[in-house]
């Protein structure tokens, strides 16, 4: 293994990339409601596995979201190690930029039976959803992957859209939370009820995307995110509606709260993890908060998608990255909650006191405590989402 960097990179987030969530009629329509026609049966997603003839795979994956050389920015160690170790070279791509844009990119191949010429992709956890009840994904083997069934976090080992991870891996995870300025506020933020305090005041954002905004808002209202219910949801859209006729809500907002909330223009507001990591660097005033009540915990996850011609090269890959000196090393330069809890002593022991300072992160490694409080959301099903997204796109004014 390459050594682990010395200092945590601090390169723009990954999750800064995302556009927005909204994505065509057409294709949201058909990504929820399992099309007869679209939907692959299990029989029909194998293609012949080249695997021990053709050492080789393809992978998609979102821009910044591997480890790189500081000296030579076009390296990757972490995957040169795997390609050296293993014999298998590998394809990365970098093509990745917004789920729904993706899904309209390979969803023509999937549909009508034909190979996408991926391997491997990595997209967002409620999208996966998707796809696996398209069946548009082989499930894995778990017995060429014994590290992730001995060292996946087990706060993320059966997600209601995938009981058991049998179609998926979760490559990195974050949590959606509160982000607030402390010193600017002056007090302390606990509670997402909080946001709702008369001296925020046209000073809060909200997240625009509907799939990322309404778990961390039901919560606020003690909802079980695992099993919540239509009712659920339109009692959050009246609360939020409230506070938008009243003011209370600058705007909503992709990642560009980043902006607002280093500016001062906003005190407090809906965040990412992985962000605020990267915002307290420059700004150690600025706070991450998992509520009282709760906060959603999230993954971008790994899958071999239907006629993937190098299904056990790909199954290998994802193994190498859950050794946990693989997956501290990674951490170590994306700074997402590490899906490897064992990848903390690994950094812990390190030589270096600005990395050995990240196992002690509750952003990377979330403590006790801060677990007890995080979920995985029900993602939102076939036949809900058409109501909900009307609904929810009426308020943000999209």
């Amino acid at each position: 293994m390459p050594p682990l960097p010395k200092t945590p990179s601090l390169s723009l987030s990954r999750r800064t990339l995302l556009r927005g969530l909204g994505g065509s009629a057409a294709l949201g329509a058909l990504a929820g409601c399992g099309v007869p026609a679209a939907y692959v049966a299990p029989g029909d997603r194998a293609a012949t596995d080249r695997s021990a003839t053709e050492r080789r795979l393809t992978w998609a994956n979102w821009p910044l979201y591997i480890d790189t050389d500081d000296e030579r920015p076009g390296r990757r160690p972490t995957l040169e190690a795997f390609e050296n170790e293993t014999g298998i070279s590998v394809e990365y791509i970098e093509e990745i930029n917004d789920n729904d844009e993706f899904f309209g990119k390979i969803s023509p191949s999937l549909m009508n039976h034909q190979p996408t010429d991926r391997d491997l992709i990595v997209i967002s956890d409620w999208m996966c959803g998707r796809f696996v009840r398209l069946g548009w994904v082989q499930e894995m083997d778990r017995s060429r992957q014994p590290n992730v069934t001995q060292y996946l976090d087990p706060l993320l080992r059966s997600p209601a859209f995938d009981p058991g991870r049998k179609f998926t891996v979760p490559w990195q995870s974050g949590i959606t939370g509160i982000a607030y300025n402390r010193r600017r506020l002056g007090r302390e933020v606990r509670h997402v009820s909080d946001l709702w305090a008369d001296d925020l005041k046209g000073r809060v954002t909200l997240l625009s995307g509907m799939d990322e905004a309404f778990a961390l808002l039901m919560q606020g209202n003690g909802v079980d995110i695992t099993d919540w219910t239509a009712d659920d949801f339109h009692t959050m859209c009246d609360q939020v509606e409230k506070q938008v006729a009243e003011g209370q809500v600058r705007r909503f907002t992709g990642n560009d709260y980043i902006k607002d909330l280093s500016s001062g223009d906003v005190l407090a507001c809906q965040a990412y993890s992985g962000d605020v990591i990267q915002l307290q660097a420059d700004d150690p005033d600025i706070e991450f908060v998992v509520p009282e009540e709760g906060a959603e915990l999230w993954s971008e996850s790994l899958m071999i998608p239907n006629l993937a011609r190098h299904k056990a090269n790909a199954e290998r890959l994802i193994d190498f990255y859950y050794q946990p000196e693989v997956a501290a090393e990674l951490a170590a330069w994306v700074n997402y909650v590490c899906p490897v809890p064992a990848a903390r002593d690994v950094l812990a022991s390190s030589d270096d006191e600005g990395t050995a300072a990240l196992a002690e992160d509750p952003l990377i490694f979330p403590d006790a405590a801060m677990r007890e409080r995080l979920a995985i959301a029900r993602d939102i099903a076939a036949g809900e989402r058409s109501e909900f997204a009307k609904r929810w796109n009426g308020i943000v004014g999209v």
